[in-house]
């Protein structure tokens, strides 16, 4: 089997534009090398997504308990819905 070459012709660069082809079969970098296509890619997703959303979860939870309002809003804020400390600070709740 003939080894590829490592540029296009004179004649096809010149009428496809863009210069030549380069062969670069191995190339390691984070995100996949010049052709991504991880084997285990829909897991590697979910389990991605998986993280995220629990570190937002437990984000969102602490912001929930450390929620405080010394002065009372003048219009109802939507966090107060979820807030721990919501109807000690504000009366009006």
């Amino acid at each position: 089997q003939q080894a590829p070459t490592a540029f296009v012709t004179q004649e096809a660069s010149s009428t496809m534009g863009g210069g030549g082809w380069y062969y670069v079969p191995k190339v390691w970098t984070p995100t996949g090398g010049w052709w991504p296509a991880p084997a285990a890619w829909k897991r590697n997703t979910v389990i991605a997504s998986g993280c995220i959303f629990l570190s937002a979860a437990m984000l969102f939870s602490v912001s929930a308990q450390k929620e405080r309002r010394p002065i009372p809003p003048r219009a109802h804020i939507p966090s107060q819905r979820w807030c721990k400390h919501a109807k000690e600070d504000d009366p009006s709740l």
